[in-house]
C-alpha cells in the first residue's frame, strides 16, 4: 500500500467524511423526529434510521478513496468474508450494492446498459445492475473501488459462478471460488472437511498473497466474535417481532439489515445492532406497532422488491396489515448458533454450508411452519421472484403445504426484485386485494 494514498485517506475519509457525516447524521435525527411515511398509518421510522444511513453512506464514502490504503474485495453475500476482514480488507458485496440502487431507483439504467453488453433479461437482476456498474462506471454512490480480489461462493446460487468469471475478465484480478456441496438433511463431516480445506489451502493463501500480509489467528478470533455478536443481535431484532402489536416490519429489516449483510465482522455492527435492539425494546414497552391498529400479521418470503417498498409498506398499513417476519432476513439470523469463536475456521465453513439457498426446499417450509406458529400469522406473501429461481423454486407445494396444514391463505406474488419491468401495477394491486379479503374471512 502507498503511504501517499494511506494520508489521503486519513484526511479524506477518518477526519473530513466522518465529521460531516456525523454532522448529517444529527440533522437528519432531528428530521426523523417529525418524519412522516407515506401512509398515517405507519408509525414513525425507528430513530437508528440516521445512523443507519451514516453507516452505509460512510462504507460507500470509504470506497472512493480506500484504493492504495487498503486491498479490496468483492464477495458474494453468502462468502466467508470474517477471513477478508481479518486480512484487513475492504469489502463490497455487489448484491448490497445493486440493491441499494434499486431502492434508490437507479438500477435501470445499470440493468440496460448490461443488456446493451449483450447480457441477457433472464439473468438475475443484481447481476445485471452489477455489471452494468462494472462495465460503465456509474452507480448512485458516487464510485466503486476496482478490486483487488473476487470471491465467490457457491451457496446462494450457481450463478455467482459465471458472474464472477465476468467479472475477472473486466477486472482481470484472482478469483476465488468456494464450493458448497448442497445440504439436504444435515452437512456430513465429509462436506465441512472439504470446505474447510478451500478455505484453508485455496483462500487464504491467495487473499495473504495479495493483501500483501499474514492471516493472524488473534484478530481471526476477534472478527469472528464480532460477526457471532452482531448476527445473535440481529435475531433477537427479529424475534422482537413475535410481540403483538409487532414493533419492526421487514420493511424496516429489509433496510436495518445492510450492516448485518455489509459489514459483518466489525465492531460498529455488535454497536449498532445493540442501539436498535434497545430502540425495538422500547416500542414494545410502549405498545407502539409498526403498523397502528394492527388487524392481521402476514409473512414475507423471498427478496424484497426493493424500488415499491414503501409503496407496498403504505397499501398494507392502510388495511391494517403488518408484515413482522420474513425468510429473507431471518437467514441472516438464524446461523447464529453455528459461529464457534474458539474452532474459527471448521466453524465458518459449517456456517457457510447451512445459508438458507444451500438447503432443500423442506427446510424453508419447516421455516415458515414454524414462523407463522411464532410470530401468530394470518396469511402468507410468497414473492415468486423472476430472477431469482433458486429462492423462488418450490413455492407452490410450499405455499399449498401451509394453506392446508393452517388454514391461512397464501398468495403467490409475482415480481422481480430489481427489475422494474417485471412488476404490474394492476397486477399486484388486484391480487393483494384479493388476498387481504381473502384473509377477512379466513
Amino acid at each position: 500500500m502507498k503511504l501517499i494514498d494511506t494520508i489521503k485517506y486519513r484526511l479524506t475519509v477518518d477526519v473530513a467524511g466522518r465529521a460531516f457525516l456525523r454532522y448529517e447524521r444529527f440533522l437528519n435525527a432531528r428530521r426523523l423526529k417529525n418524519a412522516r411515511f407515506k401512509s398515517e398509518n405507519l408509525a414513525p421510522p425507528l430513530r437508528i434510521s440516521a445512523w443507519t444511513k451514516e453507516l452505509i453512506s460512510l462504507h460507500y464514502f470509504r470506497g472512493r478513496y480506500v484504493e492504495g490504503h487498503q486491498p479490496v474485495a468483492y464477495v458474494t453475500s453468502g462468502g466467508p468474508v470474517e477471513i477478508l476482514k481479518a486480512l484487513g480488507y475492504y469489502v463490497i458485496y455487489p448484491e448490497n450494492h445493486a440493491a441499494l440502487a434499486g431502492a434508490r431507483h437507479a438500477q435501470m439504467e445499470l440493468i440496460q446498459s448490461a443488456e446493451e453488453f449483450g447480457f441477457s433479461q433472464d439473468i438475475c437482476s443484481y447481476v445485471r445492475t452489477d455489471l452494468g456498474t462494472a462495465l460503465t462506471g456509474k452507480t448512485p454512490v458516487g464510485k466503486l473501488p476496482k478490486p483487488d480480489l473476487l470471491l465467490a461462493c457457491t451457496n446462494i446460487c450457481q450463478t455467482v459462478l459465471h458472474w464472477y468469471r465476468v467479472l475477472q475478465k473486466i477486472f482481470n484480478v484472482p478469483l476465488v471460488v468456494i464450493d458448497t456441496p448442497f445440504v439436504y438433511t444435515e452437512a456430513p463431516p465429509h462436506a465441512v472437511e472439504y470446505v474447510k480445506k478451500q478455505l484453508e489451502n485455496e483462500l487464504i493463501p491467495v487473499a495473504e498473497r495479495v493483501a500483501g500480509r499474514t492471516l493472524k489467528e488473534k484478530k481471526f478470533k476477534e472478527v469472528v466474535k464480532y460477526s457471532k455478536d452482531a448476527t445473535e443481535l440481529w435475531l433477537e431484532i427479529l424475534n422482537m417481532g413475535r410481540h403483538i402489536p409487532t414493533p419492526i416490519s421487514i420493511f424496516d429489516q429489509f433496510i436495518h439489515m445492510a450492516p448485518i449483510v455489509e459489514m459483518r465482522g466489525d465492531k460498529v455492527t455488535v454497536d449498532f445492532y445493540y442501539a436498535m435492539l434497545k430502540e425495538v425494546k422500547e416500542r414494545v414497552k410502549k405498545g407502539i406497532g409498526s403498523v397502528k391498529n394492527e388487524k392481521k400479521r402476514v409473512l414475507w418470503d423471498n427478496l424484497p422488491v426493493w424500488y415499491k417498498l414503501s409503496r407496498l409498506a403504505a397499501e398494507l398499513a392502510d388495511r391494517g396489515v403488518s408484515m413482522p417476519i420474513s425468510t429473507y432476513t431471518y437467514a441472516w439470523g438464524e446461523l447464529a448458533p453455528l459461529i464457534d469463536i474458539e474452532r474459527g475456521m471448521e466453524s465458518m465453513a459449517r456456517v457457510y454450508l447451512y445459508p438458507i439457498l444451500n438447503r432443500g426446499t423442506g427446510h424453508k417450509l419447516e421455516v415458515m411452519r414454524q414462523m407463522v406458529k411464532d410470530f401468530k400469522l394470518d396469511g402468507v406473501i410468497l414473492h415468486s421472484d423472476r430472477s431469482c429461481k433458486p429462492y423462488s423454486i418450490g413455492q407452490v407445494p410450499q405455499r399449498n403445504k401451509l394453506m392446508e396444514e393452517f388454514g391461512i391463505p397464501a398468495l403467490l406474488l409475482e415480481a422481480d426484485h430489481n427489475d422494474e419491468r417485471a412488476f404490474s401495477e394492476e397486477q399486484v394491486a388486484s391480487r393483494i386485494a384479493s388476498f387481504l379479503e381473502m384473509m377477512e374471512v379466513a
